[in-house]
């Protein structure tokens, strides 16, 4: 009988194979209390387990820059630095001292215990992409285990088969609790033709890295390592997010074909690298690619990025126990990602973040613990609050912008005051670089309208900023009163809600007229479904995940705006927008 198992679409294509299944190293963790002498011995194995984890990173890592261009994934680099620096967080290592030397509990169980502490902090922060990287915390954790009960990698052990295996061309599938950066690498190189986690969510590492990878992928299957058995024939659907398991020969065939159908509708997308994006009634769309470290760059050139839309600054903040990059280090990581893009413009936003992530946590102060982070110090709030450390950011950026064309963009702007502070700190910025005799290259400004109040404002926004960018992501949740990952209420999240459609139209309608350049660059700008409507309602530069450009770039080839704009105002005054989508 065949069951399915519903997760999150991250990875799109199918897989079928046979299910290799790896559990958790934490199911078996062993609760005792040591005695007092036993508490240095026990610190050691921490340290040991640590040092081995760190090493096995570091040959990772090695191995990497052995790969050629094609093999050497950048968000599997970044991940791996994220990986080395929670090893050594501060947090992490004192917290489990603390249970070994107060309360006796041997190593696996402090490391366990402690791990839950901190991933109760994980939860509570708003940002989707932070909140994720909780899995990156786990995945540190359970590597430590492994080695204390001396297991291997679950890629590189399920990867392998016997010599004399009679079915060795059977593909195979592996269906885990979570899947480590380092285990991806293996993963790269291993049989498995797809995989299913428990856990994560759809910008998760794991997602992140089969996106980049062309990996297919279902994840936040919940249970589905206990309900799937070993050598269980399974499907990955990972354009539906679905996994079926035991399928009937029909099913067989029919995804049989459908695989086929993806490999040739891949190899025909990748033929339009180089195709310009222009519809059929010739407008130019500007198709640009979100990163969040500097060599992503790579990634967007090889999709066929024009430029960098959006820069996430924040991740050269996480994970770091308050110890923040200073102007140097950002410098230097802002360069590589201009000289990455090889003169095309690099659009770089400030540090997006507040007193809800992981950089404060090592800084806190009083009124740090709000009770709702989502409408708190967050994004420029955050940063003018911090003028000494928003100053060293503008000018690292101002400086990278010596080296190729770089735009400036500003979050979550709301208030006049908000922007003359913003605009009279990037003066300040520039001043500061040239008393010290510094280079630096001018930048076009922009602003972030994610917030209702500035996409009702844009004629202020206009007067003082070169360009905008909405975010979507944000803007859906402030309009509709949604925290989109409250499980409760994710399903009210709608992008053509229309009030959300209006603020939409709005902003792209008022910057055109005035000739100021608009993107979206939200989840939305990826999202095929609404490439027609976003471009009858006038946006002409989307910014999206490197992975979604091609598929971007087929739908505008095929669009006539002039047609959709009429369709395009129809969908706006409509009472159920969703109900227009499809015609």
């Amino acid at each position: 009988m065949t069951i399915s198992v519903h997760g999150l679409a991250v990875s799109r294509g199918i897989a079928i194979g046979r299910a290799v299944i790896v559990a958790s190293s934490r199911v078996d963790v062993a609760h005792y209390f040591v005695q007092a002498e036993q508490v240095e011995r026990e610190i050691e194995r921490l340290r040991q387990a640590r040092n081995a984890v760190a090493e096995e990173i570091v040959k990772v890592q090695q191995s990497l820059h052995e790969l050629g261009p094609n093999d050497a994934h950048p968000e599997l680099t970044a991940l791996l630095d994220v990986h080395l620096m929670l090893l050594q967080d501060e947090q992490l290592t004192s917290g489990v001292k603390h249970w070994i030397v107060e309360r006796h509990y041997n190593a696996e169980w402090a490391l366990t215990t402690q791990l839950e502490v901190i991933a109760r902090q994980f939860d509570e922060m708003e940002d989707p992409y932070l909140r994720e990287r909780k899995a990156d915390l786990e995945q540190v954790v359970e590597r430590m285990l492994r080695f204390m009960r001396g297991v291997a990698s679950p890629v590189a052990g399920g990867g392998s088969r016997p010599a004399h295996d009679s079915a060795a061309e059977v593909p195979l599938v592996l269906i885990a609790h979570d899947l480590s950066p380092a285990d991806m690498l293996q993963f790269k190189q291993s049989v498995f033709a797809g995989f299913v986690t428990d856990v994560g969510g759809k910008t998760s590492h794991t997602a992140i890295v089969a996106r980049s990878m062309d990996i297919p992928a279902v994840v936040g299957a919940r249970s589905a390592s206990h309900l799937i058995k070993q050598d269980d024939w399974v499907i990955i659907d990972g354009d539906a997010g679905v996994v079926l398991v035991d399928p009937s020969p029909i099913l067989l065939a029919e995804y049989g074909f459908k695989q086929r159908q993806g490999e040739v509708e891949r190899e025909r997308l990748s033929r339009l690298k180089n195709t310009p994006a222009v519809t059929l009634d010739g407008q130019k769309i500007e198709l640009l690619a979100n990163i969040e470290q500097p060599e992503d760059a790579a990634a967007a050139l090889k999709a066929g990025a024009v430029g960098v839309g959006l820069f996430r600054s924040e991740f050269l903040f996480m994970g770091r126990s308050g110890k923040l990059p200073d102007e140097e280090e950002q410098y230097h990581a802002y360069r590589r990602a201009v000289e990455g893009m090889q003169g095309l413009p690099v659009t770089i936003r400030t540090v997006d973040v507040g007193a809800d992530k992981p950089l404060d946590r090592g800084a806190s102060r009083a009124g740090d613990d709000h009770l709702n982070p989502a409408l708190g110090l967050r994004a420029i709030r955050w940063s003018l609050s911090e003028p000494s450390m928003f100053l060293a950011q503008l000018r690292a950026i101002l400086r990278a912008a010596a080296h190729g064309p770089v735009n400036l963009l500003i979050p979550m702007l709301a208030h006049a005051s908000e922007i003359r502070q913003t605009l009279a700190l990037v003066n300040r910025a520039r001043e500061q670089l040239d008393n010290a005799g510094m280079a630096y290259g001018h930048v076009k400004l922009g602003a972030m309208i994610e917030v209702p109040a500035a996409a009702l404002t844009i004629p202020l926004f206009l007067r003082h900023f070169d360009f905008l960018s909405i975010g979507t992501n944000d803007l859906i949740q402030y309009t509709l009163a949604i925290d989109r990952a409250d499980e409760a209420v994710s399903h009210l999240y709608d992008p053509v809600h229309p009030a959300v459609l209006h603020l939409l139209a709005g902003t792209i309608a008022q910057c055109r007229e005035k000739g100021k350049g608009v993107s979206v660059c939200g989840e939305m700008a990826g999202d095929v479904s609404l490439t027609r409507l976003l471009l009858g309602l006038g946006l002409r530069s989307f910014s999206m995940h490197p992975s979604q450009i091609l598929a971007v770039k087929q739908q505008i080839l095929r669009c006539d705006t002039t047609r959709l704009q009429t369709w395009a105002q129809s969908v706006l005054v409509a009472e159920d927008p969703a109900a227009l989508m499809t015609d």
